[in-house]
């Protein structure tokens, strides 16, 4: 009998219960539900989440958008909170100390990609904070619509107490998103940037490339988005329907960042580029209409993409923004609004992202 209620109790432990908001379907709203975490281990992280944003990767996955999703799903991969234990190994970090949580929670840490701090790219495949197979708890991830989510170290990122905690939670993602490319196309002063759409990751793109000395283009098909283009400091607005205002920007960027979200033509950007200048696709996934081979050959331009960042380079673009007192533009809601919140990011109603009050989880 007491065999039986030892091996009980070391049961409960490895496990504890915690708030969430989970999707059951692709055509159910979040609602609220009790999810699994694992126990504090040696090398783990225990964090009660303050914030989360909201990215528009939760709405394709809470949908099944990409064919993919595992239900039920807690979404939430910009997590921002504090924490409350450790285990044993940790020594970088104490409780009580403000830290985040992106889109990946583990990764093979041998691989060549590992190796070089470039955890996103594991050739044996990233965990993701949510939607991926946890061998920890034989199960999938949950992300951070939830009330505390336990984290191993490596994946744990330092934040600074002087930037405005809530607006941090989108850095995790659209801020590595934009900051990942135009550090490793070592934008630097004087640089001609173009920022192609002007939304979530566009948005923390001019401010990064502003921050760096470049010189930046907000390229749009929206008039109505200049004046929100020259408030973050772009220098000019390049408005791309215009074919006049295109063709005497041509051949004439150094780079350019295009966070379109969706499959459009190429072509016209690509003539804005520089001879061996780049432009870095970081916005759609799915397939994109024809590329005029010759327009890449005459030019010897690359177009290229990037995915969100490693840790190291996550913790590096948070201390690019502590010194430079960058964060995101964002609206605050209440866990219950949710669903509505989906609605107006599919609908473009947002400036510039969502972030969840999580102590309304509790309500």
């Amino acid at each position: 009998m007491y065999v039986v209620l030892m091996n009980q109790i070391i049961e409960e432990r490895r496990f504890m219960f915690v708030n969430a908001y989970a999707a059951q379907s692709a055509t159910e709203n979040l609602m609220p539900f009790k999810i699994e975490r694992r126990a504090v281990g040696l090398d783990d992280i225990e964090i009660s989440i303050e914030y989360c944003g909201v990215c528009h990767s939760d709405i394709h996955m809470a949908r099944n958008d990409w064919g993919s999703t595992v239900y039920p799903l807690v979404p939430g991969h910009e997590i921002i909170g504090r924490i409350t234990r450790i285990g044993e190994h940790v020594k970088a970090f104490k409780p009580g100390a403000l830290v985040g949580v992106g889109c990946m929670v583990n990764s093979c840490q041998t691989c060549s990609a590992c190796v070089d701090h470039l955890e996103q790219y594991c050739e044996n495949g990233m965990i993701l904070t949510y939607g991926s197979y946890d061998p920890t708890m034989n199960s999938m991830t949950y992300g951070g619509y939830s009330d505390k989510i336990v984290v191993d170290q490596k994946f744990v990122l330092q934040i600074s107490e002087t930037l405005d905690t809530k607006a941090v939670a989108p850095l995790l993602c659209a801020g590595i998103t934009t900051y990942s490319p135009l550090k490793h196309w070592s934008i630097k002063a004087g640089d001609k940037v173009g920022i192609i759409g002007l939304g979530g990751l566009g948005h923390m793109g001019v401010k990064f490339a502003v921050a760096m000395g470049a010189h930046v283009v907000v390229i749009t098909t929206s008039e109505k988005k200049a004046a929100d283009a020259k408030r973050l400091s772009a220098q000019a607005v390049l408005i791309s329907k215009d074919k006049k205002a295109m063709a005497d920007q041509l051949n004439s960027f150094d780079f350019l960042l295009n966070t379109i979200p969706v499959a459009h033509d190429l072509n016209p950007y690509i003539a804005l580029l520089k001879r061996d200048a780049t432009m870095v696709i970081v916005g759609v996934i799915n397939p994109l209409p024809n590329v005029h081979g010759g327009a890449l050959i005459v030019g010897r331009k690359r177009i290229a993409g990037s995915l969100i960042g490693g840790i190291k380079e996550t913790q590096d673009m948070l201390d690019f923004c502590a010194k430079h007192n960058i964060v995101s533009d964002i609206e605050m809601i209440h866990m219950q609004n949710i669903n509505q919140a989906y609605e107006r990011i599919i609908n473009g109603q947002v400036k510039y992202r969502f972030v969840i009050d999580m102590k309304t989880l509790k309500k």
